[in-house]
Parts: C-alpha cells; structure tokens; sequence
C-alpha cells in the first residue's frame, strides 16, 4: 500500500551514497488549497515541496530549508520550506497563467535561491542562475556547482500528490564515480507511474536490488505555517508608529492576511497603542538632513 505524507531516508552502506523518498498527499493538498494559479504553476510548486521535504533531512538542529525562485516570465515568485520537523509550506505568485509546464517558459530568466536557517549557526544562502527543465533540473545544477556534491534529483507533481527521489554522493565519503553514474542512471528510469504509486521499500527493490540498501524509520510530513501574531506585530513595530497611525487614520484598521495559509490578523488602534506602549524604543530611523 502506497504511504502517503510520509518520508524515508535510506543509505547505500558500500557506496558512500545516499538517499531520500517522500510522498506528499494530504500536506500537498492543504498547502495548495491557499495558493492560486495555472496547474503547470502549482505542479512546479509540488516538486519544490517535494524536494525541500528531501532535503531537510539535512539539517541537524532546529532549522528550516527554504527553496525560493523568481523569474522575470509568468511565474514571478516561488517559496517553499520544510523544518527539521517535516512541516511543509509554500506559495507562489504569478504575473499571469500559463499552460507550459517548462521551467523556461513558466519562470523566463531568473534564479534559484537556497537558504539553511539553524539555531547554531547563521543562515546559509546558496544562489544559481535558473537552468534546465525542472526544479529537479536546476536542484541538481546548484548542488553540482555551488556545492561540488554529485546529485541526482526527480519530483513529479499533480492535482492528487507530489513525490521525489534524492540519490546523493555523501561529502564526506569518496564514493567511487563508477558507482555513482550507475546508481544515477538506475534513479533516472524511474517513471511518474511508479514514483505516484510505489511504496518507499517496493521502489527501491525495483531500482536498486543489486545493492545493499539501509532503509531507516518511515517519517511523517504536514503541512504547518510559521506565521504567529507574535511574528505579524514584529514586523508592524518595523515600520514604526508613524506609519501605521497613517494607515488606521486612512482605513480605521490594519490587515494582514498570510500569503502561505490565508490565516487574517486585524490590529485596530488600540492594538497599536498597546504594542508600543510594551515596546516604547521602537521607531523608524530619522531620515532628515
């Protein structure tokens, strides 16, 4: 039976490789019921997801993943994060519909950002130019060029569910290159088909049963949004009192709805009141000359 919203890690005990399934169903579903766009544009969101899922598995601390890309074609902006946790979220926001599913066509030039953020350390941002086909494409192309790291990515997405397959040279492992271009071209003839409806174990049997292949503990994946009140009023102190007094003189409230779940937060004038009467340092920067 096909997991779904599920996640597993595995390992190719000889080879210095390793690897990452996932299944996204109910998490996909509740991260797209807030997102708005062409089905080409929402399926490339599905692979991303699908893909910041796998990588996640990378972080060691508490943290978060974030895939972001921005083009100058139709598909203007597309984020898409995974925790340490497995909790998914994302959005994208499109300058008009498109029914190419091309990573050119929909995206025009552009470029694709990837940022670690960890409690321990400062946050990590990789950037390279958008190429190839897919997300998988231009995944691979960062990790062979920023990151020096052989890696081999496929995501499919579509109305029902998201899945992906990471197969990836260990960094600190001199995995042998024979090895690799053989376990690269086994993950290449993987179909859609299979990928939409195998199960982690039956997959990998059929692509890798030559090998020795350590499959570790099945990991769920939801969907949760970060936002918080907290966050929201943070970035109302940002903009100084000023300005917001300007907006609730002009509208008699402030909105903000979350761009990844929708969720509305109104702060009234007494709401602005209290926030800096709590945080009363709080100012924008004086300008004047």
């Amino acid at each position: 039976m096909k997991e779904q919203d599920k996640l597993r890690r595995f390992l190719f005990e000889d080879l210095g490789i390793r690897g990452v399934w996932v299944s996204l169903d109910q998490s996909w579903q509740a991260v797209k019921r807030h997102q708005y766009g062409s089905e080409p544009m929402q399926e490339q969101l599905g692979q991303a997801l699908a893909a910041v899922a796998m990588l996640s598995s990378t972080l060691k601390s508490k943290g978060a993943i974030i895939l972001q890309t921005q083009g100058n074609g139709a598909l203007e902006t597309l984020v898409a994060s995974a925790t340490e946790q497995r909790k998914i979220r994302g959005l994208v926001r499109a300058r008009n519909d498109m029914s190419s599913a091309s990573l050119p066509d929909l995206f025009g030039e552009g470029y694709l950002a990837l940022t670690i953020k960890s409690e321990n350390a400062e946050p990590y941002q990789g950037i390279v130019p958008l190429q190839g086909q897919s997300i998988g494409q231009a995944l691979e192309t960062y990790f062979n060029q920023s990151e020096q790291i052989d890696t081999h990515i496929r995501l499919c997405a579509h109305a029902g569910n998201a899945a992906g397959l990471l197969v990836q040279a260990l960094p600190d492992k001199h995995s042998d290159k024979e090895d690799w271009q053989r376990i690269s071209l086994l993950a290449d003839t993987l179909t859609d088909k299979e990928l939409f409806t195998l199960d982690c174990e039956t997959l990998l049997y059929r692509l890798f049963n030559q090998d020795q292949v350590r499959l570790f503990d099945t990991e769920p994946v939801a969907f949760e949004c970060a936002c918080s009140t907290i966050k929201i009023e943070a970035t109302l102190e940002s903009l100084g009192r000023p300005e917001l007094d300007s907006v609730i003189a002009e509208q008699g409230e402030i909105n903000v709805d979350c761009e990844f779940c929708g969720r509305h937060y109104r702060f009234d004038q007494a709401d602005v009141a209290r926030l800096f009467a709590t945080h009363p340092d709080v100012s924008v920067p004086d300008t004047r000359h």
